[in-house]
């Protein structure tokens, strides 16, 4: 967007001097300027948004508004301006706010400041400043580099003297070790045989309570099934009771109804019977004989089934209270196993815990014994080398024992030659001869050793 200043000046009381700038000769821009109270006056332009040109994508409309200071005179500027593609530019005299279009070449305007050179302080020794910085800080990390490096080499150092006098000890003490390892390893092995023993006397003691365990499962089985037979003859005779129930009851009606027929009919009807009164029969006793009859053989068989129907009421409850005490013990049974099973469990993590530790122990024992056996060449080896170098330094001590034999006697050998030679030069006696036969003897003697 871009925003296009004009500029007027009135010189009489209504006329005003107005200039403008369009963004395309096509487009419509319309400004108007307002008179002011003031000599000299300034005008803004605002744009604002209009469909008057068809041109321009966005639409443009200006107008201007004139604010003037008072100075004495009245005049006014205004200024307008489209944002558009094109440039232009013009300037018309207006009156009563009114102005004309005009087209012209509009000035650019160019800010000075910005073509000025920027004032960078830069002084020009920091880059070899810089540079010394670089070499100082170089020449520390170096110096740091190698304090680190005599620092892990004195604390290796300390580190290796520390091990050897580790070693030395060790060394001290590796004899009454070895001599006493053997023995903790036998008591170590016998105590694991004995923990070994005692686990497989409960791996067996459990192995028998798991056959118990087995058996009482197959009993509990066969007493299920027993039950389970018991309590179908159960529900099938108690099925056969409620069936002779109901048929007691069907007789029982269908007699009442037949005695009740029976009574109805002699009311309704007339007999008539031919008696013969010649036999003096009583029937009125018979009748009351087959009547108690009846009744007797009516009671005897209720009597009967309520023996029946009890004895086995009896033989069920009987049966019931077994069940009742077969399932109480199958029950506990359970619990048991499931105890027995508890503890065959925790007995056999025991078991492996402790195969697991006797394994490792003797793994332990083993490696121990390896380095004994290790140490034990180790000392070996280092005794043949110290016995080899006795050997060789009674040796050289031998070849210098014999030099210094061999010494002593050259020695010997020349003190008694100059001896000799002492002797031979002590002053002759007054005789010439003799002494003259003397010296030749001696020289002849001397040439004689030689």
């Amino acid at each position: 967007m871009s925003q296009q200043l004009s500029a007027g000046r009135s010189f009489h009381g209504r006329r005003f001097f107005s200039s403008s700038s369009a963004a395309s000769s096509m487009s419509r821009c319309r400004s108007s300027a307002f008179p002011s109270a003031g000599l000299f006056g300034r005008g803004y332009g605002a744009w604002s948004h209009s469909s008057e040109s068809p041109p321009n994508p966005e639409g443009c409309k200006w107008v201007s508004s004139a604010h003037s200071l008072r100075q004495g005179a009245r005049g006014g500027w205004g200024c307008r301006g489209v944002h558009g593609s094109g440039e232009g530019g013009g300037h018309g005299f207006g009156f009563h706010g009114r102005s004309c279009r005009g087209e012209g070449i509009r000035a650019v305007l160019v800010n000075e400041s910005l073509l000025q050179p920027l004032e960078v302080k830069i002084d020009p020794e920091i880059q070899h400043i810089r540079k010394q910085e670089r070499e100082q800080m170089k020449s520390l990390n170096n110096q740091f580099a190698s304090l680190i490096d005599k620092v892990r080499v004195q604390r290796l150092e300390q580190q290796n003297r520390v091990l050897a006098t580790k070693w030395d000890l060790l060394q001290k003490q590796v004899l009454p070790c070895r001599k006493n390892i053997e023995h903790i390893f036998d008591n170590v092995i016998c105590s694991l045989q004995r923990k070994l023993d005692s686990l497989l006397h409960e791996k067996g003691r459990y192995q028998q309570e798991g056959n118990r365990h087995t058996a009482a499962e197959n009993e509990f089985v066969l007493l299920k099934k027993d039950a389970d037979c018991v309590y179908l003859a159960k529900v099938e005779l108690e099925a056969k009771v409620e069936t002779l129930k109901q048929e007691t009851e069907f007789l029982k009606c269908v007699s009442a109804q037949e005695i009740a027929e029976l009574e109805r009919n002699p009311c309704d009807t007339s007999v008539i019977v031919k008696m013969d009164n010649s036999r003096g029969l009583e029937m009125e006793g018979v009748l009351r004989s087959v009547a108690s009859w009846y009744e007797d053989m009516a009671q005897k068989s209720k009597m009967e089934l309520d023996a029946l129907y009890r004895t086995r009421v009896s033989c069920s409850i009987q049966r019931w209270i077994l069940d009742s005490l077969s399932r109480q013990e199958i029950e506990e049974l359970g619990f048991v196993i499931q105890r027995r099973q508890c503890d065959l469990e925790n007995v056999k993590k025991q078991v492996s815990s402790l195969q697991t530790s006797v394994c490792d122990a003797e793994q332990r024992g083993d490696c121990a014994l390896k380095d004994a056996w290790e140490k034990h060449v180790e000392l070996q080896n280092a005794l043949q080398k110290a016995k080899d170098e006795l050997a060789c330094m009674l040796r050289d001590y031998q070849e210098l024992l014999n030099v210094k034999l061999a010494l002593d006697i050259e020695i010997a050998t020349y003190k008694t030659l100059l001896e000799g030679e002492e002797s031979r030069w002590v002053p002759p006696p007054p005789c010439v001869g003799t002494a003259q036969s003397l010296g030749l003897s001696s020289r002849d003697k001397e040439a004689g050793k030689c």
